[in-house]
């Protein structure tokens, strides 16, 4: 069988069926709560209330079309979460053009990749990119290598990016890099044309693609995902609703804006309920978002585990006093499976009683399921909530997709309704792979969401792995997340990820890559002894491997395919492992 939820529609999803484009929407939230707090950069010690972010984008959409930018028009954007970036991702929504994050950590190559994969026309850039833990990257060589005549007083060209009309620089580099030598490209501010007037009719539609996000690339090479105004409002507001944020609240959202998870579940959700988004720095830095939590009396919190657990660390540490956080109340866990003990943590420490669980996929705008704030601590420990508003989901067989698995049983999940994406750009083989048709009402798809999941009668989903990432050792099914969520309980355990390597007598065995905390004497023996005693035997990881982190992609999930390849290979040196 398969779970229809069909809830009473809140007063502002109403109006969004007769309105339906992000522009349109938008000019409501700005004709309510145009004097509070729309964006907040703490690292760039600038605010934008919804009226200002009204009028700067309204600017900016009229200084890109000055520039050639149309309806329909691929604009790449390379930025990290700053001012720039949230005035500029309304500009394009007003203009209809379609606005494409790109991941500021990209090498030329795959800059150059995107660009032409999309045919882009123009490009938005920093001069310098930050990112988490590392010195800052002038971006000038990646710049000059695309367009070597940048430096010229003529018009942009790229021979390798021939669609490329333009270059648009963010000056983000507190005067390292000297922007103004890049003659032929346009500095952001020279886009600002004074005009504060809202465009006139562009032609939206809400079905109209207007965002294009590139996939995180966990277990494959990233695939563009096309989004329509439709999906990803209606998806924006409804997590806000389930959050039950007014404009009253202020998130920080370290999450980066060029994932979904900043733009959508952080950007959106909050612009779609008036309440105010707080950016602590460009790219995830733990410090500087406890401190933008106790500075701007945040009222939510949004992160990964990744993120939670190196916060929970300056607390543990003595570095940031445990003060400032009794606003807290609620945020969003998501990107990952989220172990119950570090959930017990963030009730506990940082006050964030009604945390909430977000599960989805870039190409289903993505949130499909989601826990309520008033949830049991179990069901947000145990499940990913349940379905949205207008969205449909059931559990099919693995190995027969067309085969509705029973309530209780495990498969893998697919989901259907408005959030779904159009395509995949330019790839219509993945789009027919993932897409698959509904057998008994035509024009219906469903989503494969390649993940193993279950479902209970009340219509909670617990999600038990990735379907690649299940390890097949002598025929029995071993989930990770298991191993992982008994690892996490060990009091000298920092982080764990667990994965499958290849065996002669088993076929696969457990591999667990672990962090130690800071001065611990934590042994294997010790590994396997805490899970042997915890779980059953055929759970005990047969390899121990110490690590200090962990292949991420560009939202901080762990790339397990990556520790695969470097299992295989450190235990080819003998290396690494105990």
């Amino acid at each position: 069988m398969h779970l229809t939820m069909s809830l009473v529609l809140p007063y502002m999803q109403l109006e969004l069926e007769n309105a339906a484009t992000i522009p349109e929407h938008f000019s409501s939230i700005v004709s309510c709560f145009g004097d509070r707090n729309a964006v907040i950069s703490r690292h760039q010690n600038g605010i934008l209330t919804y009226s200002a972010l009204d009028e700067q984008s309204n600017s900016i959409a009229r200084g890109l079309q000055s520039l050639g930018v149309r309806k329909g028009d691929r604009v790449a954007v390379s930025l990290g979460n700053n001012l720039e970036f949230a005035s500029l991702t309304y500009a394009c929504f007003k203009l209809g053009a379609v606005l494409v994050p790109l991941n500021p950590s990209f090498n030329v190559q795959q800059v150059i990749s995107a660009l032409s994969h999309l045919d882009a026309s123009h490009l938005v850039h920093g001069t310098e990119t930050n990112l988490s833990r590392k010195p800052p990257r002038d971006n000038s060589t990646l710049l000059r290598h695309i367009c070597p005549g940048v430096d010229g007083a003529g018009k942009v060209e790229s021979e390798l990016v021939p669609s490329l009309k333009q270059i648009v620089l963010v000056d983000n580099s507190a005067g390292r890099i000297d922007a103004k030598s890049m003659r032929a490209a346009v500095g952001f501010r020279d886009l600002l044309d004074g005009s504060k007037q809202t465009l006139p009719d562009q032609g939206l539609h809400k079905d109209d693609i207007v965002n294009i996000q590139f996939t995180s690339g966990t277990t494959s090479m990233p695939k563009a995902a096309c989004l329509s105004h439709r999906s990803i409002l209606n998806n924006g507001l409804q997590i806000g609703d389930r959050m039950l944020l007014t404009d009253q609240d202020v998130i920080c959202c370290p999450p980066p804006l060029f994932h979904c998870f900043g733009c959508i579940l952080g950007y959106m959700a909050s612009a779609t309920h008036g309440s105010s988004i707080v950016f602590p720095t460009e790219a995830f830095d733990p410090l500087a978002t406890l401190k933008a939590v106790q500075e701007y009396k945040a009222t939510a919190l949004y992160g990964v585990a990744t993120m939670f657990l190196a916060e929970l660390e300056l607390l543990a540490n003595g570095t940031v006093p445990h003060e400032g956080f009794q606003y807290l109340r609620t945020g969003i866990a998501a990107g990952s499976s989220v172990p119950a003990e570090l959930m017990r943590k963030l009730h506990k420490i940082l006050n964030l009683d009604e945390l909430t669980i977000c599960y989805g996929m870039t190409e289903t705008s993505p949130v499909s399921l989601m826990t309520r704030t008033d949830d049991p601590i179990q069901k947000r420990i145990d499940t990913v909530g349940r379905l949205l508003p207008h969205v449909e989901a059931k559990v099919v067989d693995v190995q027969d997709k067309s085969k509705t698995l029973a309530i209780g049983e495990r498969g893998e999940l697919a989901v259907s309704g408005y959030l779904v994406m159009k395509e995949y750009w330019g790839d219509p083989e993945k789009t027919a792979e993932a897409m698959i048709p509904d057998h008994e009402e035509p024009g219906k798809v469903w989503m494969l969401t390649g993940d193993e999941a279950s479902m209970d009668e009340e219509g909670y989903v617990s999600i038990t792995g990735r379907i690649k990432d299940l390890i097949i050792r002598g025929g029995e099914n071993i989930h990770p997340l298991e191993v992982e969520n008994c690892l996490l309980a060990h009091g000298d355990v920092q982080e764990v990820s667990v994965v499958g390597l290849p065996d002669e007598k088993y076929g696969e065995v457990v591999a667990a890559f672990t962090v130690r905390k800071k001065g611990s004497e934590l042994s294997a023996k010790d590994v396997r002894d805490w899970v042997r005693e915890k779980l059953s035997g055929h759970l005990v990881p047969k390899y121990v491997f110490w690590v200090e982190d962990y292949p991420k992609t560009a939202s901080n999930k762990i790339q397990k395919f990556k520790l695969k390849e470097l299992g295989v290979q450190w235990l080819r040196d003998g290396r690494g492992v105990e």
